[in-house]
């Protein structure tokens, strides 16, 4: 799984053989967050409180390249947050 982008140990991949709502997993030492790309709603997981606000800023500015990758299949590294 290609790993899209890290910041504040947290670390955004996205699974290009999946199938389903488009989607992107953050991962955050040993929880994991599933995003639906389109509503960047939490589907699954158990990421802290802290962690799963800063992956929902981070993919609000990166959600046009996010469903663009989802869609095309083809991998492009994102900027974390600063």
């Amino acid at each position: 799984m290609p790993v899209v982008s890290r910041f504040y140990g947290i670390v955004i991949k996205m699974f290009f053989s999946e199938h389903g709502v488009p989607h992107f997993h953050a991962v955050y030492g040993e929880h994991v967050g599933v995003y639906a790309i389109d509503s960047l709603e939490m589907l699954e997981g158990d990421l802290p409180q802290r962690a799963h606000r800063l992956v929902r800023e981070w993919a609000e500015i990166h959600k046009t390249q996010l469903r663009a990758m989802w869609d095309s299949k083809d991998f492009n590294a994102l900027p974390g947050l600063n």
